[in-house]
């Protein structure tokens, strides 16, 4: 039975697992939490003069290294000038040449936000006219490609550590002091560790190459990690890897001071059972519990202060009680699933004579139902300072996501209140240890003794049981050794066997194993989601970030600059000189006043003189216009007119009219909304 039951939960964790790294695929690399909500000039802006520097404005603190903030001209040249530098609060600017020629400028920044994610991104701005050539800068961030996948799984497996490892320790510790030794549960706790450790190692290799180039030549690059080491984040991972070290000693202790073996009974059957030792000092270890329960949330806490100080709890709203939130949240977690997680390895694996009684798994539901209550109230907390509104439940990524944790966490307690019922009418421990041992001797007087055995076989091999040389002794032993192998396979196949039915003699305990291994499935499942939350751009800021791209134009009015809205139009008077390309700029394109700009260049980009520029706009759904406006001649090739008046939002039509000479005439339209 064990052959056929244990592969079959080794399946359904496995594609829990895979269940869990496709849903990390499929979310894509994490969008900026730092969001841009300003820059000067703005985005498609076209000014009058070069501006001396570029700045830009997030919605919260960022990290700059040298090549943050890149300025490039038409031909791809770099033209800022200096270190990027915090003018103000969350402002950052770069200097640039004196002097720069017209066209368009593209804008490239590179930073690391606060809670330690890269942000990317470009835009464009124009000097004079906009030019027929810029650079393309790709949108793809250093967090892409597979640096980026990497270490969005190295952050998946760390949490699943520490929660295993944590929650493991606090069952044993807290719940079932008999587990400490059972083999399974402790092979259960150190695999967390493990996983944690390692994690956190590739953390740090890979943080530079993740908030960098994205090259995955990178990742052993040790000026990289030199750098690494001299932001938050790494200090975080290195404050993780010295946690881990005490963590690791408080395992050692944990299993070393509960796993002793006490002195046994030999009873009249041969067999034994261990008994209590009268000698053992309660004073002692009621000590011990507390001084490791004391070293054990210490080591934790600790350890969940390592996220805390590093990512979405240490920027934003209210950091100073954030942070104390955010770890007693992780705790909770840890407490819940990764319990869960050694109750389950406790109920499939701990051998018939060692089971789970009925008041560890009480004391267990007990200590679930407490970190439910916390992290009910962590959690409301934590989504008010994240989303800010309602409508950001449904209107922004991170909301979709936390709708999601929400409802897997209401599957689960609901599952778990149906273990909570089993765990009512589990039988006692005393019932299922009576079951063992007559269990045990059914086997032991049915079973043929190896000895016997192996003496029958070693009596009816081919070679003479006696010989005067070695070759003899060797032909005789063999067939002997081969047969005691196999009667240990087959011994071993019925302890198996028998350990099976002892684990299974009570219904109420073959249930609440099935549905704490539910509970477990959509454990694995939300944890998923959880990690993928921490990669996501909270609501409240992606918010922030839509209206500060709304209310651009308002902006850009206010600092000066224009370019609001920008039509090309390419005409063709049929005369010399009659192609061109006429580019209207309406800011702030809204309705009331608004400033009119009006660029004619040739085909090959350069800015000529024609005899007449008029525009009209007309809404034909309003049946309002035509509205003449006839702009001043400023420059070569740039015409202008202040207070153009629109009356009303809709699709404008605007209508351009150019005469190239006294005959040569051409009116081309385009529409676009306004308002």
């Amino acid at each position: 039975m064990t052959l056929t039951i244990a592969p079959r939960v080794r399946a359904l964790v496995l594609l829990l697992l895979a269940a869990a790294c496709a849903l990390l695929a499929g979310a894509g690399p994490a969008s900026a939490h730092a969001a841009v909500t300003g820059s000067d000039p703005g985005q498609g802006a076209v000014v009058d003069k070069a501006p001396a520097r570029i700045s830009l404005t997030f919605s919260e603190q960022v990290a700059m290294s040298d090549d943050s903030l890149r300025v490039l001209d038409p031909e791809g040249k770099r033209v800022d000038t200096g270190k990027p530098s915090n003018v103000s609060g969350t402002t950052y600017a770069v200097p640039l040449h004196s002097g720069l020629p017209d066209g368009t400028y593209t804008v490239a920044y590179q930073v690391v936000s606060a809670d330690s994610h890269p942000v990317a991104g470009a835009y464009t701005f124009s000097i004079g006219a906009p030019s027929k050539t810029s650079v393309s800068v790709s949108g793809q961030s250093a967090d892409d490609g597979v640096v980026g996948w990497l270490y969005g799984f190295g952050r998946y497996v760390s949490y699943a550590g520490f929660i295993v490892m944590a929650g493991g320790a606090a069952f044993v510790l807290a719940c079932w002091r008999r587990g400490s030794g059972v083999r399974p549960v402790q092979r259960f706790v150190v695999s967390g560790w493990v996983a944690l450790t390692a994690a956190t190692l590739a953390l740090l290799l890979l943080r530079g190459s993740f908030t960098g180039t994205g090259k995955v030549a990178d990742v052993f690059d040790l000026s990289l990690l030199g750098q690494v080491l001299q932001t938050k984040t790494g200090a975080a991972l290195v404050s993780r890897l010295l946690l881990l070290a005490a963590a690791a000693l408080f395992i050692a202790v944990l299993f070393g001071a509960y796993a002793r073996p006490s002195p046994t009974t030999t009873l009249t059957d041969g067999a034994s059972r261990r008994q209590p030792d009268p000698r053992e000092d309660a004073q002692e270890k009621r000590d011990l519990t507390f001084g490791l329960s004391i070293g054990g949330v210490v080591v934790a806490s600790g350890l969940a202060a390592s996220w805390a100080m590093s990512e979405h709890a240490s920027v934003g709203l209210q950091a100073g009680i954030a942070m104390p939130v955010d770890v007693l949240h992780l705790l909770a977690v840890a407490a819940w699933l990764g319990g869960l997680g050694a109750l389950l390895v406790a109920l499939y694996r701990a051998p018939a004579d060692t089971p789970v009684d009925r008041p560890a798994v009480r004391r267990f539901s007990q200590i679930a139902f407490g970190s439910v209550l916390t992290l009910i109230a962590t959690g409301t907390y934590q989504s008010w300072r994240q989303l800010g509104s309602w409508s950001a439940f449904t209107d922004t990524r991170y909301g979709q996501l936390l709708l999601a944790k929400i409802g897997l966490v209401v599957v689960m307690v609901g599952v778990a209140w149906i273990s909570r019922r089993w765990t009512g009418r589990l039988a006692e421990t005393a019932p299922v240890e009576a079951v063992a041992v007559r269990e045990k001797e059914r086997v032991g007087a049915g079973a043929e003794p190896a000895g016997d055995m192996a003496t029958t076989d070693a009596g009816d091999g081919d070679a003479p049981a006696t010989g005067d040389s070695d070759t003899d002794t060797d032909t005789d032993e063999h067939p002997g050794s081969e047969r005691a192998a196999q009667l240990a396979r087959q011994q071993a196949a019925r302890d198996a066997a028998r350990q099976k039915r002892m684990r299974d003699a009570d219904p109420n305990r073959f249930g609440l194993r099935r549905s704490v291994l539910a509970e477990a499935g959509i454990a694995v499942v939300l944890l998923a989601v959880t990690t993928v939350l921490t990669q996501t751009e909270p609501g409240r800021t992606e918010q922030e970030a839509k209206a500060a791209s709304s209310s651009s134009a308002s902006a850009s009015s206010d600092t000066g600059a224009s370019g609001a809205l920008t039509l090309n139009m390419p005409f063709d008077t049929g005369g010399e000189d009659g192609k061109g390309i006429v580019t209207v700029d309406l800011d702030p394109a809204r309705v009331g006043d608004n400033e009119m700009h009006v660029f004619v260049e040739r085909p090959n980009g350069r800015a000529f003189d024609i005899p007449e520029v008029k525009v009209e706009f007309t809404l034909k759904a309003k049946d309002i216009g035509p509205l003449p406006v006839v702009p001043d001649h400023i420059a070569t090739g740039h015409w202008s007119a202040n207070g153009v008046q629109i009356p009303m939002a809709g699709d404008w039509q605007v209508d351009v009219t150019v005469r190239t000479s006294d005959i040569d005439e051409v009116t081309v339209s385009k529409n676009a909304q306004i308002g």
